[in-house]
């Protein structure tokens, strides 16, 4: 199952969607949502459809800081697989998201949040998505990508141009609301608030928990899955090389199905 995440513009409740009380779209007035809150609407979901065990959470990166607090949250959670992300969203990642909050924040078409659908923040919610996208990889793989090469019909660089190309394509399929609601989601995740501290609370997480993440990760840092597999008694820590950065767990697959396959394997077996 892959559950959409509300605040989505992608089909679940969020920003786009109309306000019952006014008839129009929420737009900015869309509430605040935690990862939490993510999680206890999935779980209303899997109740609905009366599921009772759940062999295995699997996320990464947002969907990692999801699967962690089901594993938390929900007794019916066997075991979980968490991918490029840690206990907290730190503040060198909160930084970048405001970075990114900000850019679409400054665009003429913003107007509070309250835009014309004729009309969006593009340039804004564009240059959010080139900033993204640099963090996303390092810069090994952008000079292996791209070098300094000279785009033969813009006359630009590769890279300013892949930056643009890859913005204008965000653009036509997301909205920028949404954007700004999904990252202050993420930049919600702390696992310790309103529960103790990070000792404590995942010292009670006595579910097999792999936890894999990569050396070349700028985002989310290796060091944050090492920290995280040292808290949790029953975790099995996968620190796997890749030159994508934070993109990698999007890329390795295979890398990836092998740690899982090994994990499962070793969960049947004992």
């Amino acid at each position: 199952l892959c559950i959409n995440a509300p605040g989505s513009c992608y089909g679940s409740t969020g920003p786009v969607s109309i306000n019952p009380e006014t008839g129009k779209q929420w737009q900015a007035d869309f509430p605040d949502i935690t990862i939490r809150d993510i999680v206890t609407f999935q779980q209303l979901l899997l109740d609905k459809w009366d599921i009772t065990g759940i062999e295995m959470v699997i996320g990464g990166s947002m969907g990692g800081m999801i699967a962690l607090e089901f594993a938390l949250m929900d007794p019916r959670v066997h075991s979980a697989a968490l991918f490029a992300m840690g206990k907290s969203h730190s503040p060198w990642a909160i930084g970048i998201s405001e970075a990114q909050r900000q850019a679409i924040q400054a665009d003429e078409n913003w107007k509070g949040g309250f835009y014309n659908q004729d009309n969006p923040p593009k340039k804004g919610l564009a240059a959010a998505r080139a900033m993204a996208m640099i963090t996303y990889r390092t810069p090994e793989n952008y000079q292996t990508k791209f070098s300094r090469e000279i785009h033969p019909e813009k006359n630009i660089y590769q890279v300013e141009s892949y930056l643009r190309y890859q913005g204008e394509k965000l653009v036509q399929r997301f909205d920028a609301n949404t954007y700004i609601i999904l990252s202050q989601a993420m930049d919600s995740h702390d696992i310790s608030r309103n529960r103790g501290s990070f000792k404590e609370v995942l010292g009670k997480l006595h579910k097999p928990v792999l936890i894999a993440g990569f050396t070349s990760d700028l985002l989310y840092p290796i060091e944050e899955q090492r920290e995280l597999a040292g808290l949790i008694p029953t975790s099995h820590l996968a620190e796997l090389d890749s030159p994508y950065g934070h993109d990698a767990f999007l890329i390795e697959f295979e890398k990836l199905n092998a740690e899982l396959k090994s994990f499962y394997n070793f969960q049947k077996e004992n």
